[in-house]
């Protein structure tokens, strides 16, 4: 009875012993230690992505704690993750936590990346906010429709291009369109031809051309000189004409106003109306002489009554000034 119980005892011991073991194994394994001081802050996030509790921490690379537990808010929208730092290794305020991965498809860990160190630093139970982890499932979808839609714009193009061929690059078109250049190249050849006429003209006639520009510089040289002989000349002769102009202006106002001795015949209508019946009689004597003759009216007594001529008595009035 006491061997068995001694072996019950043993066997109690050793496995009690293998079970401690293998748990500081997988303690020390995520970097923990029961001997170091450590204390906790809260990270906060939308998304936690593959982050599990054990997963390390590292500061700027180096590792400084492991992820304590993971906790979902009561609202399901935010997830807060426990992190246990060691108390050697200060983090301050303005540091940067990332939830990245290891390679392509390895493990997840929180990076603090410190940016300018300013204080203060951050205490235990402090709360700080970690951006969104990569998440690969979201860029594959995200690639997929980027692919489905660039697999229909390659149809649309393809689409775009069938059209141009069959409206625009049809058999009638590119008939017309070398029509076009060969008229093009008839044309250019043509006006080659025209410019080298013009050439060879200018060649021939070139002592003709040369005499009419030295006769057209000679010309504009006596012009000039002409000009300025005689500037004194032309800019009195200038003055002259704008003080006639203004002159006859003033002569045509005083007319129309009545002044003057021109004012006041066109002004008195006793003037007017005497002339009218001078320029009527004029017209009646001059009628009648070319009817009867001039020796008729010298030598007739009794000259014919019909379209005799109108006796004009002239009133003399003096001249308004």
């Amino acid at each position: 009875m006491e061997k068995s119980r001694l072996e019950t005892k043993v066997g109690l011991f050793i496995f009690i012993g293998l079970a401690l073991m293998v748990t500081l194994m997988i303690w020390f394994s995520k970097g923990a230690s029961l001997f170091r001081h450590t204390y906790i802050l809260k990270l906060h996030t939308a998304n936690i992505g593959g982050l599990k509790p054990q997963s390390a921490v590292f500061l700027a690379g180096v590792g400084v704690g492991s992820v304590e537990r993971i906790q979902l808010d009561t609202s399901g929208t935010n997830v807060t993750a426990f992190l246990q730092i060691y108390q050697e290794h200060p983090i301050y305020h303005d540091a940067r936590f990332v939830i990245e991965m290891s390679g392509f498809l390895g493990d997840q860990y929180v990076s603090v990346v410190p940016t300018a160190n300013s204080l203060p630093l951050l205490t235990n139970g402090a709360d700080v906010e970690c951006e969104a982890p990569f998440n690969l499932q979201e860029v594959a979808r995200g690639a997929a429709g980027f692919i489905e839609r660039l697999d229909d714009t390659a149809k649309k193009l393809d689409s775009s291009v069938t059209d141009l061929r069959a409206q625009v690059l049809n058999a009638q078109t590119l008939a017309n369109f070398g029509t076009s250049i060969t008229n093009l190249r008839i044309f250019t050849e043509q006006a080659m031809d025209t410019v080298q006429d013009i050439h060879a003209i200018i060649g021939t006639n070139s002592a003709e051309v040369s005499a009419t520009v030295s006769n057209i510089s000679l010309f504009s040289s006596r012009l000039n000189s002409l000009l300025a002989t005689n500037g004194d000349n032309l800019t009195a002769a200038t003055k002259n004409i704008q003080e006639l102009t203004v002159s006859a202006q003033e002569l045509l106002q005083d007319v129309r106003g009545g002044k003057g001795v021109a004012g006041s015949l066109l002004a008195d209508n006793q003037t007017a109306t005497n002339l009218q019946l001078l320029a009527e009689n004029l017209s009646t004597a001059s009628s009648n002489l070319n009817r009867f003759g001039l020796w008729h009216f010298l030598w007739a007594h009794n000259p014919p009554n019909t379209n005799a001529v109108k006796p004009v008595t002239l009133e003399s009035k003096p001249l308004r000034q």
